[in-house]
């Protein structure tokens, strides 16, 4: 469920319309649910009711102040995965105890920001990074929480570019080693082994892949318990699939999945984490564009918009689907149209879609992107010297520009220019 609705022929994001959105900023831009964020993130937190638990938002689906802070106010801890997220959480005001550091390719750097900044723990991904993790919290005194990512070889069932818990991944240790590598964290006396860590993939739309993986957990917990490791804490990943294409069936609810969890992984007495963030985010946001041109082409029309692949990637690169929408509502029962929907980059990969029918459209008209909460701004680039485009956060009848576009000079002024030209 989102809170995009028509409401006088018009689709409106909770009580604003977003052509009065549109008119003031001007397109295209992104635009978040404040009722959507929170709803979405109360089913997490209600689906573990019971267990001692965390939620921790996996950022890198959207990472605007704006939406941490909102989350973070809820109750919500961070998944990180660079510095630069750290930073943002922080100064989103996050506390660090509710920060937890996961990727394969931390830095000296990084990692010394977080223990100084405080940190929840860190999802160690290999051993050379728990080397370093080692060696910079005894130069600084302190004691590191780690757990180690362990990779069960489980088929996600999801896009393999977005698979991450089979054994040719890069993510994670082996789950046949894991003995072996706890043995060698629990002797480096700057890290402290507080649980293990696990996650298999993103947009996961049935849960028998979770059970494979969370017995195998289970399974290891009990393990390294017995070889004397104090394992309290299980993080889980994220993963949890959000209905991109409103006719297909929905994947599963977050009641469902923590029912799984608790029924898997609940005798353990352990803290559970988890790390949603497609599903928080994906559906608490829409990508509205502006039609430029219709253009009859080969046996084919084109819908040519002002957003590109630039402004949301996955189509391009995942070959995702976007349900794409008029803002005005349609007249019941007109006869729709078909076309491509593409932008104005100079790639042939520039197409949101292939003979999509809609309502029939002209210039000026108003499109949106449905759930494209999720890995859109976050992904954008100014590919072809396009501005970067803004965020917009509703709440109720307010809404505010979360982040402005910036103008071709301060994108320009970037640059520097060597003194020998």
């Amino acid at each position: 469920m989102d809170h995009f609705l028509y409401r006088d022929g018009v689709l409106h994001a909770e009580d604003v319309a977003l052509t009065e959105i549109a008119a003031q900023v001007g397109t295209p831009f992104y635009c978040y649910s404040t009722a959507t964020l929170t709803r979405h993130f109360r089913l997490f937190d209600e689906a573990l009711d019971g267990m001692d638990h965390l939620v921790c938002y996996a950022m890198k689906a959207a990472s605007n102040q704006a939406i941490l802070k909102t989350l973070a106010d809820l109750g919500a801890g961070m998944d990180v995965v660079s510095g630069g997220e750290y930073a943002r959480a922080v100064a989103a005001g996050v506390p660090g105890d509710r920060i937890v550091f996961s990727g394969v390719g931390k830095t000296h750097e990084e990692i010394r920001a977080a223990l100084v900044g405080g940190i929840r723990q860190f999802n160690v991904e290999s051993e050379p990074e728990m080397a370093v993790i080692d060696e910079v919290a005894q130069s600084l005194g302190v004691v590191a929480p780690i757990t180690v990512r362990v990779n069960p070889d489980v088929d996600a069932k999801t896009h393999a570019k977005i698979a991450t818990g089979k054994s040719e991944n890069k993510f994670g240790i082996p789950i046949s080693r894991a003995r072996e590598v706890y043995a060698h964290a629990a002797s480096l006396p700057g890290l402290k082994v507080i649980g293990i860590d696990v996650h298999i993939g993103s947009q996961l739309t049935e849960l028998e892949p979770f059970r494979l993986a969370y017995q195998k957990v289970a399974d290891l917990t009990e393990t390294l318990r017995a070889d004397g490791h104090d394992i309290r804490r299980l993080d889980l990943g994220g993963g949890l699939g959000i209905p991109y294409e409103r006719s297909n069936s929905a994947p599963p609810l977050p009641i469902e999945y923590g029912a799984l969890i608790k029924e898997t992984l609940g005798h353990l007495g352990c803290e559970i984490e988890i790390e949603p963030g497609r599903l928080i985010a994906g559906n608490a946001g829409v990508l509205v564009s502006q039609v430029i041109y219709v253009k009859s082409g080969e046996g084919r029309d084109f819908l040519i918009v002002d957003a590109a692949m630039n402004d949301l990637i996955r189509p391009a690169m995942y070959e995702a689907h976007h349900d794409i929408v008029p803002v005005v509502e349609p007249t019941a029962g007109i006869e729709q149209a078909r076309y491509d929907i593409v932008g104005p980059v100079c790639e042939t990969g520039d197409t949101f879609a292939r003979q999509r029918d809609l309502p029939p459209l002209e210039a000026s008209d108003l499109i949106a992107f449905r759930s494209a909460g999720a890995y859109g701004a976050v992904m954008a680039s100014e590919y072809n010297s396009r501005p970067l485009i803004p965020e917009v956060l509703v709440n109720g009848d307010q809404f505010a520009v979360i982040r402005r576009r910036p103008t071709f000079d301060e994108m320009i002024n970037r640059d520097t220019i060597p003194p020998w030209l």
